[in-house]
C-alpha cells in the first residue's frame, strides 16, 4: 500500500523573494508541496527620476507593462488611471485589474514577441508609447518598437538583486523525490538558480519536466538542456498547476 508521502507531488518555484504564496496554495490545493527558491528578490525604485519617467508612460495614449511586479511597483508610485493598456501576459492583465485598470490588451503568445505581433503595435510610427518594466531584462520590446518609430517611453520602477540560496533550501533541494516538477515563469530567475547551483545540482534540475509560462521559456528551457517541458495557457497559479497534473 502506498503512503500518502509517495502518492505527494512536489514542486519548485523560482519566484521572487515573498512571492510563492499564490502558487503555494495552488500546488497545496492540488495535493502537493512546494519548494520556494528564490535566486532573486524585486527592490522597488522610488526616486524622483523613476517618478517622473513613469508619468510621461502613462501619459502615452498606449502603455505597455511588462510584468505583474512592474504594476505593483509603478502602482506604488502613483495611481494607474490610464487607458490604452497592453500587459504582457494573463497574470499582469490580472494585476492591472487589481490596480483599477479593468480593460488591458493581453497577447494570446504571453511573452514579448505575443506583444510585439499585435496589430494595437504593428503601424506605430510616430506614435507615443509607454513602457513599465525593470531593468535589465532582454530589451526586445523596446528595441523593436524603436525600429518602428514611435517615441517610447520607457519607466524603469524596479530592479532585481541576487538571493542566494540558504543551505538549508539545498538540502531540501537535494532530498526531493523524483515526482517534482519545476515552475519556470522567468528566463533571468532561471539563470540565476543555475549560477548557484554546482554540476550535480544543476544535472537534478534538468532532470526534472519543466512547466513553463511562455514560448519563450520553453525555448530558454531547450536552449540550457531541459527535455521534458510543458507549456502552461499562462504564469498564473492555477495555470501552471493544470498543466503539473496533466504531465502527471
Amino acid at each position: 500500500m502506498t503512503t500518502r508521502r509517495e502518492r505527494e507531488w512536489y514542486a519548485i518555484s523560482l519566484r521572487p523573494q515573498g512571492q510563492h504564496r499564490r502558487l503555494r496554495d495552488a500546488v497545496s490545493r492540488a495535493g502537493g508541496r512546494l519548494l520556494a527558491l528564490s535566486p532573486l528578490r524585486i527592490v522597488a525604485l522610488d526616486d524622483a527620476d523613476a517618478r517622473s519617467r513613469l508619468r510621461d508612460a502613462l501619459n502615452a495614449p498606449r502603455c505597455i507593462f511588462t510584468s505583474p511586479n512592474a504594476v505593483a511597483c509603478a502602482a506604488r508610485l502613483q495611481p494607474l488611471q490610464t487607458s490604452g493598456v497592453i500587459a504582457v501576459g494573463a497574470g499582469t492583465a490580472d494585476a492591472l485589474r487589481r490596480h483599477g485598470v479593468p480593460e488591458a490588451i493581453a497577447p494570446k503568445r504571453m511573452d514579448s514577441e505575443g506583444v510585439l505581433d499585435l496589430a494595437e503595435l504593428r503601424d506605430v510610427a510616430g506614435q507615443r508609447i509607454g513602457l513599465v518594466s525593470g531593468e535589465g531584462g532582454r530589451g526586445l520590446i523596446e528595441r523593436t518598437l524603436r525600429e518602428r518609430g514611435p517615441d517610447v517611453m520607457r519607466a524603469n520602477v524596479y530592479r532585481r538583486e541576487t538571493v542566494k540560496f540558504s543551505p538549508a533550501q539545498l538540502q531540501r533541494f537535494d532530498a526531493l523525490p523524483p515526482a517534482t516538477v519545476l515552475f519556470v515563469t522567468s528566463a533571468e530567475a532561471l539563470a540565476a538558480a543555475f549560477d548557484q547551483l554546482d554540476g550535480e545540482r544543476r544535472a537534478k534540475l534538468l532532470g526534472l519536466p519543466a512547466i513553463v509560462a511562455s514560448e519563450r521559456l520553453h525555448e530558454a528551457c531547450a536552449e540550457v538542456g531541459f527535455n521534458r517541458i510543458t507549456v502552461a495557457t499562462s504564469a498564473r497559479p492555477a495555470d501552471l498547476v493544470r498543466a503539473a497534473n496533466a504531465l502527471a
